[in-house]
């Protein structure tokens, strides 16, 4: 268990370097948050093919590579204390993963799909970017539920473990909220904070899993762990 935890605190760490390195690169780099017409953008593509297409690999493929290992780890350190809430979070968790992954593929195959038409065909690429854009973004979050639900009840199974501290408990609470509302019509701006919130939250969490064994977390952050439920009351759930 302890060189899973490791590995999940690798994974954490390298989730909140990936987000930054989307971030830096999409708005720093590209200066893509003003490209919204179609043309645009395929100019975009065709002139940053290498380069995008290795970020949404990092971003999205690897991302949710790196996110099963997490949540199998987080599983394994919370799943005593609150059996049935970590169970419905690995699932939670475990699908955002595959969407992420499945995200990153349709993009990067859908570019280069699109950068070999546009040369001969503008029109058609035009096209075949606006629905390989569509679902991408459904696919990959344009609305964070799946990763603020499990968020959410990670954080919630952790403050009723015990096992780690109480106000990462109470951030990821934030975060989770924050990206369940973003699919709330109108408030979409609440994925920026399900961002910037995760990336606190999952520095933390990869240095907490690197640094401490289950159960010395919470002991060293001054929170006490939850006793053992008895085995009839831990059955009934």
């Amino acid at each position: 268990m302890k060189y899973s935890q490791k590995l999940g605190g690798l994974a954490a760490l390298f989730e909140a370097a990936a987000y930054l390195l989307g971030m830096v690169f999409f708005i720093v780099v590209l200066d893509s948050t003003g490209v919204v017409e179609p043309a645009q953008q395929i100019a975009l593509l065709v002139n940053n093919q290498l380069s995008m297409q290795t970020v949404i690999l990092l971003t999205y493929v690897v991302f949710g590579i790196m996110l099963v290992l997490l949540a199998l780890a987080l599983h394994d350190r919370l799943r005593d204390g609150a059996p049935a809430i970590m169970q419905t979070a690995t699932v939670f968790g475990l699908i955002w993963a595959c969407l992420l992954i499945a995200s990153g593929m349709v993009y990067n195959s859908g570019q280069a799909a699109v950068v070999a038409l546009a040369g001969s065909d503008p029109l058609p690429a035009v096209a075949a970017w606006v629905a390989i854009d569509a679902v991408h973004g459904g696919l990959g979050g344009e609305a964070e539920v799946l990763g603020g639900l499990w968020t959410l009840l990670v954080s919630w199974a952790a403050l009723r473990s015990g096992q780690l501290p109480r106000v990462l408990n109470y951030l990821g609470l934030v975060v989770g909220f924050a990206g369940i509302a973003s699919i709330i019509p109108g408030l979409t701006m609440m994925v920026a904070i399900f961002a910037l919130g995760q990336i606190a939250w999952f520095v933390w969490l990869g240095i907490l899993m690197l640094r401490t064994s289950p159960g010395a977390a919470a002991h060293n952050s001054g929170v006490e762990t939850a006793a053992p439920r008895p085995a009839n009351a831990a059955a009934a759930r």
